[in-house]
């Protein structure tokens, strides 16, 4: 079977231990059978979208991916969720987030996600949309949190949540 990965998926796929796969920024332009792709990615061709936001999305994307694609266990996966904070502690944090990707997270994490009429202790948000919150920035001042998005974050899903799972931590449960 052909398949092509799109680049930011294409980690996923080795950390399942598909061996032969192309990659393609415009699956839909290969000769491909199948693309794995992001899950907001859309394809005229047969995909399987992944979500590879938290540690958990990305452990049950190699599971189903090792089955989809008939692979015997291979290594166990190269991490291991730790988080430094407590959740339950967390839960009395309220966050407000611009972001379905950024909300999966900050709910990993244990914090409670406000809606945008309640009030809320941090502002946790995607790069791309830092002009459009310029003004919301300045009045939280360091109680919002900027995440590294495209080519701003690493492509490996794994160092990509490492990386935003930190920086959640730094910003917010290591705050005084």
């Amino acid at each position: 079977m052909k398949i092509v990965a799109t680049p930011m998926c294409k980690d996923v796929l080795t950390l399942a231990g598909v061996k032969k796969f192309h990659v393609s920024s415009d699956p839909d332009s290969t000769d491909a059978e199948i693309a794995v792709v992001l899950s907001e990615t859309n394809t005229v061709m047969k995909s399987v979208k992944l979500k590879l936001n938290t540690f958990l999305q990305i452990k049950e994307s190699v599971e189903m991916l090792r089955d989809m694609f008939g692979i015997i266990e291979v290594e166990n996966l190269p991490f291991k969720v730790n988080i430094k904070s407590s959740k339950s502690e967390n839960r009395k944090i309220k966050v407000r987030v611009y972001s379905n990707f950024l909300r999966d997270i900050v709910d990993d994490l244990g914090f409670s996600v406000v809606s945008e009429d309640q009030n809320y202790d941090y502002l946790v948000y995607p790069d791309y949309i830092r002009d459009k919150l310029s003004d919301e920035i300045v009045t939280m001042g360091d109680y919002m949190v900027e995440v590294p998005t495209h080519k701003n974050a690493p492509k490996n899903p794994v160092k990509r949540a490492e990386m935003r799972y930190k920086l959640l931590e730094k910003k917010i449960c290591m705050k005084p």
